[in-house]
């Protein structure tokens, strides 16, 4: 990857911009819509929202208004915990159509695979969901499809009904949480791992380690989290609300860490997750 409009390619041969632009917890206003805008100016292609950011009318207006054509970027939103099943997500995906503004998402993800609203019957659930996916897919108002937080037993469970397999798992996944189990199964089942969090809510951003290894390649502590990312083949979706964080952010092809840094950053996974388990959210 030389930039951050490189793309990887998904099992069905979309291709996915290898940055993502996150939005979670950006508010549904104008700020919102001259942050994405910032974000489109400073190259970024891939905007990562969710119906349950309740932003997605902000984004909507943000890529109407940014001077490109919507074929040019690429969006992804999620169905929220509220709604699965299959006439639920009907319901809610009409929904996020009309707040987004746009006639096909590019990408669609199942946002956590056991919300508290449906835990007892999560499998039955995310079936009814998927087979809703599948419908949208084929019908091409997705161009690919996906899951959010799923672990192997998720997955595995999905995919005994499904007819389309997902293509993109999105979990959280940096130095300090850096879930290799899940990430062996989804590189074996041909699934794009997305990064959310990769710059671990800034918690670990003076770790000696890694601060020293920044100063090596004279680059910051986010440049270097966003940099092990694409070293791993991880595709990081980064928030940032200024413009020279969202430059920050997309300057990190000018530095590759050596094996030996990649080793000495495991010292930051005795840190943990920092959100929540799939398996216990209370959502």
């Amino acid at each position: 990857m030389k930039n951050i409009q490189d793309s990887y390619v998904l099992s069905n041969g979309i291709k996915i911009p290898c940055v993502g632009f996150g939005t979670f917890k950006q508010p549904n206003n104008s700020d919102t819509v001259d942050i994405i805008k910032t974000a489109i100016d400073c190259g970024y292609r891939h905007i990562d929202t969710a119906f349950g950011y309740g932003n997605e009318e902000a984004v909507g207006k943000a890529i109407r208004e940014c001077g490109l054509q919507r074929e040019e970027l690429f969006i992804t939103s999620k169905l929220s915990n509220d709604n699965h099943g299959y006439d639920n997500t009907i319901k809610e995906f009409e929904m996020t159509m009309n707040n987004l503004g746009t006639p096909y998402l590019d990408l669609y993800l199942i946002h956590w695979p056991k919300p508290l609203k449906c835990r007892d019957h999560w499998q039955e659930a995310n079936e009814g969901t998927w087979k809703a996916f599948e419908e949208f897919y084929k019908a091409g108002k997705i161009k690919a499809i996906g899951v959010s937080n799923f672990l192997e037993e998720h997955l595995d469970t999905l995919l005994e009904t499904a007819t389309v397999a997902p293509m993109v798992n999105q979990i959280e996944l940096h130095p300090q949480y850096v879930q290799r189990d899940i990430v062996q199964y989804c590189r074996d089942h041909r699934i794009v791992v997305e990064a959310w969090s990769p710059l671990i809510k800034g918690n670990a951003m003076n770790h000696p380690i890694l601060v020293k290894i920044a100063k090596k390649h004279n680059k910051t502590p986010a440049q270097i989290l966003l940099g092990w990312s694409l070293q791993h083949n991880f595709l990081p979706l980064p928030k940032a609300s200024s413009k020279e964080r969202i430059l920050e952010n997309a300057d990190i092809f000018d530095f590759k860490l050596s094996e030996d840094e990649i080793e000495e950053l495991k010292a930051l996974e005795v840190g943990g997750r920092t959100g929540s388990h799939p398996d216990t959210a209370t959502f």
